[in-house]
């Protein structure tokens, strides 16, 4: 089976830690900033950064309504923090004029763990996820508030939920690709090559 193609949406945040993280988990990874680059990839991950940032990036590089088309028409999607965020069909507390790409069926609150000074790491058990907890990387972190019938619930922390899966979307409040572990990577990629 060939290597899939996995982008990384590369308006704002962690865009070199992600593709290092999805070639060790044996993709092709590459940086996407233009709607005629998402015809060349097989999967795409959304990184963290500043949500509302990457909204209005997104629709200033033309890139909004492209990445919600494709992902409707079933583009696996990796989103970590702020890329949790832009998967929600909702958002709590939105800034004026954010907006999302939508994927899961989720309502989500921003930096609900709390402001940069307040950022942490912990061990989070993953569904799916073999050999032990991951190491969560938290940083002005969402969590979901409530999540729909389809929506998988892949692990929570402090009672709240902070990994999520609906069918080829997948998505995280945390940031594993900081750790140098990637588990969740490869996961990501299995669902790309299941998908294929």
């Amino acid at each position: 089976m060939s290597t899939p193609v996995i982008g990384v949406l590369a308006l704002q945040g962690d865009v070199r830690e992600h593709l290092i993280a999805l070639a060790a988990a044996d993709a092709v990874a590459r940086p996407v900033r233009r709607p005629e680059e998402l015809a060349e990839i097989d999967g795409l991950v959304i990184p963290g950064g500043e949500s509302t940032t990457i909204s209005k990036l997104a629709e200033l590089f033309g890139m909004a309504e492209p990445l919600r088309e494709r992902i409707a028409a079933g583009l696996p999607v990796y989103g970590t923090c702020a890329g949790l965020i832009m998967l929600a069909e909702k958002i709590l507390d939105p800034r004026s004029g954010q907006e999302t790409f939508g994927g899961i069926d989720m309502i989500v609150r921003r930096n609900a763990f709390g402001r940069q000074n307040e950022s942490f790491e912990a061990g989070v058990t993953v569904a799916g996820i073999k050999d032990g907890p991951v190491e969560g990387v938290f940083i002005r972190a969402p969590w979901v508030e409530s999540v729909g019938a389809e929506v998988e619930v892949l692990a929570e922390h402090d009672g709240h939920i902070v990994a999520v899966r609906q069918g080829r979307v997948l998505a995280t409040s945390f940031h594993p690709e900081l750790t140098g572990d990637h588990r969740i990577h490869a996961l990501f990629v299995d669902m790309v090559r299941a998908a294929r």
